[in-house]
């Protein structure tokens, strides 16, 4: 879009607010951003977690890295700009949903800590909780059913993260989720014990 373009369009403020939309819910909203290398259960803790909110009647939406390149990040490929671009898109996404008062949790490996600050900054102060899903790399390999690691040695697959594409590890991460020592029973539990304690529950 031109600047020119840019500068005709106006934010407009809503008449119902994020906080009116967290008092209707019952508990405030946030991005659970589940980070860490393919295979190392960022999906099924995100889906774990998100299925315990949903039975104690909470708002919450789950934003998968696989799900969302099947349409919003179709035509996306995994290079480093296009890696960048599918996170940034994800992090806008995440933060409608927080104003839009539910707890948002995305699964992706999103592998730059640059990209993940930039997301995090595009929220509220506490509003963004990086879940480090560390996992090793023998483990990640031996749980790959989609046999992509197999493919990413063999080159048939290119810029793969944790083989031929680097993986930065959170430094500050708010929470670390050993998934090859824990159970996903704990890490469910560790997640939400985290929501409790930050009055976001």
């Amino acid at each position: 879009m031109s600047r020119e373009g840019t500068a005709n369009i106006v934010w407009h403020p809503t008449t119902v607010t994020k906080q009116d939309r967290q008092k209707r819910a019952g508990h405030k909203s946030c991005v659970l951003w589940f980070t860490g290398l393919s295979g190392a259960g960022k999906s099924t803790l995100a889906n774990a977690v998100e299925h315990e909110l949903h039975q104690r009647g909470l708002a919450s939406y789950v934003l998968d890295g696989d799900n969302i390149r099947h349409g919003l990040n179709r035509g996306l490929g995994f290079g480093t700009e296009d890696r960048r671009e599918n996170i940034r898109r994800i992090g806008e996404v995440a933060k409608l949903f927080v104003d839009a008062g539910l707890i948002t949790l995305t699964a992706f490996i999103s592998p730059y800590r640059e990209d993940r600050e930039l997301a995090r900054n595009l929220v509220e102060a506490g509003e963004f909780i990086e879940v480090y899903v560390k996992c090793s790399l023998e483990e990640c390999e031996r749980r790959d059913v989609k046999g992509l690691y197999e493919k990413a040695r063999s080159g048939e697959i290119g810029q793969f993260t944790g083989i031929s594409a680097p993986y930065e590890e959170p430094v500050q991460a708010e929470l670390v989720i050993e998934s090859d020592k824990q159970t996903i029973e704990e890490a469910v539990q560790t997640v939400l014990t985290y929501l409790e304690k930050h009055k976001i529950l």
